[in-house]
């Protein structure tokens, strides 16, 4: 059923048949060497090929062919005689990335097939797609080159960077059997399988809790003690990926799978070692550093920001990463505290706000937080952890709160029952001082504690909220104040003045903010970041899932403009300011901005209509 026998008589697919060569190769086998000369095309019929170039012994793969795809278009030019050949110019060479079924076509076959229209459509489609891939991929690597001049990218497959010698068990096999194997080939894991099927995976931390730690005998089999729910990733996703979804899960080893079948293994000490060694060692720290380290992480933080900046990683998968590292360190800042003033007397919640609790925050700013815990009995007890959490958190590069809207503050802690009292004067007297409390407030998110105590928290919250159209009023007739800009008239005269900036967080991150925030709790949508939050409202049906999805677009790209002239001024160790001059912009920043900005004007407006 190929494209190139389509449509032939079963006698001819036959003949032909006959004159290819169908071979097996095994994973990393040669099928075409380099400087060898092409008799004909290859044909895929399973597996996966691996196109590279060899050079001072460095593997640089240049394309992934998968099942269905043909092997060997640049040969086309010898057989079509516009090129001559003695076979030493082919540079490239062709290796199975796993094992691989193939159909050698020689070009006797394609003479026999080559009167046929079809046959030229397919061969043409094929090899301009092909050289599209070709042209696309060579002109970022030289542009990544020039510009960074470093060989390693974080826009690289994970099929590049993965190791394919999985060392794997079945399900029978005992702990001792896993342990004496991990330790034969110095591996920290092992991936549990049925027939290559991915089963689950045991870990040195698996075999130390769940073993030691329980006594149990070492023929204890592997499918009791190993780990069930395991994250993975394709071969076709990218580093970042791997990486982001490593730290957001909070796992060292991801076992790579593709059609439900273990291909390979990544690794983060692998991943980081590819990047920076040092950085490695450091983000490693975030588990067990104290207070006399904990400045080291954000430099380590910061170095991962800046490399995934320059290798241009999209901003909304930057900021998730980015994220997942500061929770871990704030969770390390907690730990620390919670060693200092010892264990809490009951239940507790800790949440954060601001850039944190929207999950946008990139470079440590100041903290926004706010306890949570079960009975006002104990508040003596969660002024001390308050402050203790504040100092740990300064300690690691967070400065404190201006405006003092942090757990060491009376304000900002309090048993259930504080807090719906405190909300209830928010709602009820609605002066802009409240409005903006509240404003700040609504932006928190859940980081850690008691997960029921968290639920019962957001409950309460609801049900006050169905109680609060006047405050809903309030707070969007605050908004109407801070209508977004468009820039769809000459820029140098927007509202009649000769305006050359504009200040991206006051007059554009704030107002949609507010208005994703607003719309979301009018729905009964209490937390979670802005993208969380606008995924919501698609599922209630507030928001269409075309609209949706622009807005989340014009808010990525907003905030990718942002954060490089934030980042610029960081680097450049400039003051740090929110306003953007247009004559820094480039033409393509400027017209992302004002397709942008009109979009998220039409979700304030929806807004707006409810009122």
């Amino acid at each position: 059923m190929h494209p190139l026998f389509q449509g032939l008589p079963q006698s001819e697919i036959e003949q032909l048949i006959a004159e290819c060569e169908r071979k097996t190769f095994e994973q990393d086998e040669m099928i075409l060497g380099k400087n060898e000369q092409r008799k004909g095309l290859v044909l895929l019929l399973d597996g996966v090929a691996e196109v590279y170039v060899e050079h001072e012994g460095y593997d640089e793969v240049l394309e992934v062919v998968q099942k269905g795809g043909i092997i060997g278009f640049s040969s086309l030019a010898h057989f079509l005689g516009v090129s001559k050949s003695d076979g030493k110019e082919e540079l490239v060479a062709v290796r199975a990335a796993e094992r691989c079924e193939v159909l050698v076509m020689p070009f006797s076959v394609l003479t026999r097939l080559w009167d046929d229209p079809n046959v030229h459509d397919y061969l043409l489609a094929q090899v301009c797609v092909r050289l599209k891939d070709v042209y696309v991929s060579l002109a970022e690597q030289i542009k990544q080159a020039r510009k960074f001049g470093d060989a390693t990218s974080f826009v690289v497959p994970v099929q590049d960077v993965m190791i394919r010698d999985v060392v794997t068990l079945p399900l029978t096999a005992t702990v001792q059997e896993a342990a004496k194997k991990m330790a034969a080939a110095h591996i920290s894991s092992i991936v549990v399988t049925d027939e290559q099927t991915l089963c689950g995976i045991l870990t040195e931390t698996d075999l130390v809790e769940r073993v030691l730690g329980q006594s149990l005998p070492y023929d204890t089999v592997v499918e009791r003690v190993m780990t069930k729910d395991v994250a993975t990733i394709s071969r076709f996703a990218y580093y970042y990926d791997a990486l982001a979804l490593m730290i957001e899960r909070g796992v060292k080893h991801l076992p790579v799978v593709d059609d439900g079948k273990v291909q390979g293994i990544v690794t983060f000490s692998d991943l980081m070692r590819k990047k920076n060694e040092s950085m490695m060692r450091t983000i490693q720290q975030i588990d067990h550093a104290d207070e006399q380290t904990l400045p080291k992480v954000k430099t380590a933080i910061y170095e991962l920001l800046a490399t995934m900046l320059r290798d241009q990683v999209p901003i909304a998968q930057c900021l998730h990463m980015i994220t997942k590292l500061y929770d871990r360190l704030v969770l390390r800042c907690l730990s620390l505290a919670l060693d200092r003033v010892g264990e809490p007397p009951c239940r507790f919640a800790f949440y954060q706000m601001g850039s944190s609790g929207r999950g946008e925050q990139f470079l440590l700013t100041d903290q926004d937080h706010f306890l949570v815990y079960e009975s006002e009995e104990h508040r003596s007890y969660f002024a001390n952890l308050g402050k203790a959490i504040v100092h740990m958190m300064e300690k690691a590069g967070y400065e404190r709160c201006k405006g003092k809207m942090m757990a060491s503050e009376e304000a900002w802690r309090g048993s259930l029952e504080t807090w719906k009292d405190r909300l209830r004067e928010w709602m009820i007297h609605a002066t802009n001082d409240n409005l903006l409390l509240a404003q700040n407030f609504f932006s928190y998110r859940f980081v850690y504690g008691d997960m029921d105590l968290h639920r019962t928290f957001e409950q309460q919250i609801r049900e006050q909220l169905n109680r609060a159209k006047i405050f809903f009023f309030r707070l969007v007739e605050m908004e109407k104040q801070n209508e977004i800009p468009t820039l769809d008239r000459p820029i140098r005269s927007i509202f009649g003045l000769e305006r050359k900036t504009i200040d991206m967080k006051k007059e554009v991150l704030f107002p949609y903010h507010h208005s994703v925030q607003i719309l979301g709790l009018i729905h009964g949508i209490v937390s979670g970041t802005p993208f969380e939050r606008i995924e919501k409202l698609k599922e209630k049906h507030v928001l269409s899932p075309s609209f949706a999805k622009d807005v989340q677009k014009a808010a990525e790209n907003v905030l990718a403009i942002y954060i490089r002239h934030k980042w610029n001024h960081y680097k450049a160790n400039q003051p740090s300011s929110s306003v953007l001059s247009f004559t820094t912009m480039t033409t393509r920043e400027k017209d992302e901005l004002i397709l942008s900005l009109k979009t998220l004007k039409q979700l304030q407006a929806q807004l707006f209509s409810y009122f």
